[in-house]
This record gives structure tokens, sequence and C-alpha cells, in this order.
């Protein structure tokens, strides 16, 4: 019984190796694509290989299975060699995107020596954009239909539409334009565009390199226009600063000058206590904070944020230098009447003045006209 079922297991498992479908041991040797790189529409293309073969046992490919060869060139033609032991079988040459090798023409026993000389010629496609194309696919096709893609062998090229990259220079310059036209604008207003200027020279450089290049070194040219737009965006950056730290600083100015002004007050023991100085002083703190929260946005890199704290703290400044400024010009030129909270412009106070004082010594005369009148009797 126990032998039965050995022999039954045996058979079984016979039977599952039977239904596998077998996996032929290829590779692809000392491969050559000329020319190499990066390649333009109609260029004619030479691909050079060995397929090896190797096995420990039994046939070299497998009869059932299929060595298929395929390429996204254009016009390609295969001529191709099978050496058996060193000796050299030519075979006429195919054309056609596939070069199809069934298993019975490359059926031989391991002991035998077995490899394929192939050389693929073709040119390269269009393309609408630049994209890889296939230059060598090498792959088996086993006896159920399936890619076994365990051993696939896959060559690929960059295949460049030339007017990619001159669309690409055409968008970078015209970038380029727009940050000079920035840049000329704050300049005329006055700010420090030094920093902009650096990066507008570098990406200049950059897009003249791209230019200079031939079309088979794309990726070099690509590279250089993309570190152009890096230089253009960090252009704008810098300007974008600048432009908010010119707001800031002019945001100071006000407060500059009112801060000379509470100084005029602080300075003087008979407007020290002025009672207005703490609405005035109460404003220009609000203007201080503003200009804090504006640099700390600049800190941040939010630059249209920071603007606008600094034209709060301009318009709040400005405020409170205006209120100061004309109550220092009371101050300085007014009169103070007795009356609280009453005051006359200089002129008109002097002109009071005047009448006050010629009233009174003419009041003083006629009290003491009267007084000599009552002393007559």
């Amino acid at each position: 019984m126990m032998k039965r079922l050995t022999k039954l297991v045996t058979l079984a498992i016979i039977a599952f190796i039977l239904c596998i479908p077998a996996v032929s041991a290829f590779s692809v040797q000392g491969m050559t694509i000329t020319p190499s790189g990066s390649l333009t529409p109609n260029t004619p293309v030479t691909v050079s290989f060995t397929v090896g073969f190797a096995s420990s046992g039994g046939n070299n490919f497998d009869a059932g299975s299929d060595l298929v060869m395929t390429t996204e060139l254009t016009n390609p033609k295969w001529t191709y060699t099978l050496i058996l032991d060193s000796v050299e079988n030519a075979r006429n040459p195919v054309g056609g995107k596939t070069l199809d090798l069934s298993g019975f023409e490359l059926e031989y026993p391991s002991s035998v020596d077995e490899s394929i000389k192939v050389t693929l010629e073709g040119t390269t496609p269009s393309v609408e954009s630049t994209m890889n194309k296939v230059i060598l696919n090498v792959h088996e096709v086993n006896s159920n239909g399936d890619t076994i893609t365990s051993s696939m062998v896959n060559k690929t090229a960059l295949v460049i539409n030339v007017g990619d990259v001159t669309s690409l220079i055409s968008e970078k310059s015209s970038n380029l334009q727009t940050l000079q036209s920035h840049i000329d604008e704050k300049s005329a207003l006055g700010i420090d565009t030094s920093a902009a200027q650096v990066s507008y020279d570098n990406a200049n450089a950059q897009i003249s390199a791209a230019q200079s290049l031939p079309a088979t070194q794309y990726e070099a040219a690509i590279a250089d226009l993309t570190a152009a737009q890096e230089s253009i965006d960090a252009g704008d950056v810098a300007l974008d600063m600048a432009w908010a730290e010119s707001e800031v600083a002019n945001a100071q100015v006000p407060i500059n000058n009112v801060d000379n002004i509470i100084a005029w007050f602080k300075g003087n023991k008979s407007t020290s206590d002025d009672t207005q100085l703490v609405a005035i002083v109460a404003k220009r703190e609000v203007a201080v904070q503003y200009i804090s929260n504006a640099n700390d946005y600049i800190t941040n890199g939010n630059y249209d944020e920071a603007r606008s704290k600094a034209a709060e703290a301009f318009s709040k400044g400005n405020e409170s230098y205006t209120d100061a400024l004309a109550r220092q010009k009371v101050l300085l030129s007014g009169w103070q009447l007795p009356i609280p909270n009453i005051k006359l412009p200089g002129g008109i106070g002097l002109i009071v003045a005047i009448i006050v004082v010629v009233l009174i010594i003419v009041g003083v005369v006629i009290y003491r006209k009267r007084s000599r009148w009552d002393e007559l009797g």
C-alpha cells in the first residue's frame, strides 16, 4: 500500500513538472548602439549584439518557445548569423519591426556552443514630442504564448523633437524679459534691484548656453533651461523681498519724524506732560508694532503681507506725526488764555493781549480820575 502511494505521488510530481512551460536561458551580450545617447528623428541607427545560450542539461533553447526581437526604428533590417561550435551559418536578412526565431531553429543540445550574432539597422522615427523609443527588445515567448519577462532585454533611446527645445528657449526668454521689465519698474521707484539683477544675468547666460548646444545634447539643453527658470524665479523672489523691505523702510520715516517731536515734548518741562502727548505716543506704538509684523512676514517669505503691514505702519505713523506736528506748532506759536483749553494763534493772541492791556490801562486811568473827582467833591 505504501509503495503504491509513493508511486502515485511520484507520477503526480512528474505530471506537474511536465505541465510547467520550459524556460530557456539566454543573454544579450556586447550590445553597441551607434550613435549613442539622445537621437533626432530620421537618424540612421545601427545596433550590434550577440545572443548567447546556457543550459545545464537538455537543449539550449526550448523547441516550443520563440526568441522574439522587436524595435520601434523606422524601416528596420535584421541581419543575423547562427553560430554553432564557432561555425557561422548566415541567414537571409529580414525586414520589419519584429524578428521571430522559432525554437525549432534554435533547439540544439547543450553540448553545442550556440550563439546568434545580430545586426539591426534602421532610422529613428518622427515624434510629436520628445520621448523614449524602443531601439531593441529581446524576449522569449513560451508555448502558451506568454512573454517571459524575467529574461527580457529592453533598450530605449530618447528621440528628440527639436521644436521642444526651441519652444522652451522662447518661453524662458519671454519669462526673462518679464523679469527685466519688473526690475526696471522697481528700480525707477528707488528699490534695490541688485540681487534680482544677478539672477537675471545668470538666467540669461543659461539660456544662451542652451541655444548653443546641438540638438543631440537635449538633456544638457533642458538642464540649462531648467536652471534658467530657477534663476528667473529666484530673481522674482529677490525683487519681491526688496520691494517689501523698501516699503518697510518708507514706513519707518514718519515714525522717526514723530520720535523727534516726542523728544522735543519730553525735553521741555512745560510740554512733557502735555495732555495730547499720550494719544500721539499710542499711535506711534501701533505703527512700530506694524513694522515689527512686516519684518516677521519678510523673514517668513510672505512679502505681500509684509507690504500690507508696512502700508498700515506708514498710515498710523504718519497720523501720529501729523498730530504731533500740529500740537507742537500750537505750543510754539500760540498764546494760551487763562480760560482752560482755549488757545489763539500767535497773531490774534498778540492783538488781544494788547487790547486787554490797553483796556486795563484805560480802566486804571478812569478809575483814578473818578477817585480824584470824588475827593474834590
